[in-house]
């Protein structure tokens, strides 16, 4: 092996993130059926076959994007809502640092968000429903913090409507450039705040 080529070599985990992220900007720019795995190695500077043992399919590349996606979602939000004095003040940030991730991840929340998962195929799907239900699991966890009493289905219908709702404003968010991550976030607070706040008060 020559200086160069070991130069080249990089640990299989850098190497793993590199393929992902080109593979999101391309997803992310042409769509998951119009892109290719030949055009995606040629971007990442490898060979179709070191994609395949990698990630075994397409699908399997978009499930990793995804997974990665979900995976940094989950942390942002619960650093976000770590020692928080109130549900409200929790709820909050919380929602800052959700709009503030489709900030920095607009790719990734494309992938998460809008059809290419559907059109991937079914753990693609499952990959996607996976973060809106930890995402749901948060909520549960944080409104119950606070009122622990409170039966867990009234819990869950609360969280389902917030993720829900995030979902939705984040869809028109993310093509906004004069809507700030804490304007969204007060403007969803303004209106959900009255309902949480009457099923949990402060």
């Amino acid at each position: 092996m020559t200086t160069s080529e070991r130069k080249r070599r990089m640990p299989r985990a850098e190497r793993e993130r590199q393929m992902m992220t080109i593979a999101e900007e391309i997803f992310a720019e042409r769509g998951y059926v119009a892109v290719s795995m030949d055009e995606i190695a040629e971007r990442c500077g490898v060979s179709k076959p070191m994609i395949y043992e990698y990630f075994g399919s397409k699908e399997g590349l978009l499930v990793a994007c995804i997974r990665a996606a979900r995976a940094d979602l989950s942390q942002c939000t619960l650093e976000a809502v770590a020692g928080a004095g109130s549900v409200e003040e929790a709820l909050r940030r919380g929602l800052v640092a959700f709009f503030e991730f489709t900030d920095s991840h607009r790719r990734s929340w494309s992938l998460l968000l809008h059809n290419e998962a559907a059109l991937a195929g079914p753990a693609a799907i499952a990959e996607v429903e996976e973060a809106r239900r930890e995402q749901v699991e948060l909520d549960i966890a944080l409104f119950a913090a606070f009122v622990p009493d409170k039966p867990r289905t009234e819990l869950e219908m609360l969280a389902q409507i917030l993720v829900g709702a995030c979902e939705r404003l984040s869809l028109w968010y993310v093509n906004q450039s004069e809507v700030t991550a804490p304007q969204a976030a007060d403007m969803l607070m303004s209106v959900l705040w009255k309902g949480v706040a009457g099923e949990i008060p402060a």
